[in-house]
């Protein structure tokens, strides 16, 4: 996959960052993390192409952080590990244009790769 979006159908936000997309006729991959999972590996990759610490991309308030007693200063390693054992603490959406990935937080950053 070269282009895609990874989405969450219940999360407003993530609607929203696929309506952006949708009305731009950019061609993608829609890949709903939460049924298929990504790999640590595939996690590394995504950090690379967002150029953020992984804790700017994860759902710190969801309860797996807090069970597995990560804080903000967990090391990135730990916190993607966490990410790919339970998908639901990856912060959403995410838009991937070959190497270049934008969190869509607000939805409209999704234009900055369109």
């Amino acid at each position: 996959m070269k282009t895609y979006i990874l989405h969450n159908r219940k999360c407003q936000k993530s609607r929203e960052a696929v309506e952006i997309l949708e009305k731009s006729w950019k061609k993608y991959t829609m890949v709903e993390y939460l049924k298929s999972p990504l790999s640590f590996e595939d996690l590394i990759e995504l950090q690379k192409k967002l150029w953020l610490k992984a804790i700017e991309f994860c759902r710190t308030w969801e309860k797996e952080f807090k069970e597995l007693w990560l804080t903000k200063t967990s090391s990135d390693t730990e916190i993607l590990k966490a990410i790919s054992r339970f998908p639901n603490m990856l912060e959403r959406a995410i838009f991937i244009d070959w190497n270049k990935a934008v969190l869509c937080r607000p939805p409209e950053k999704i234009k900055e790769l369109l």
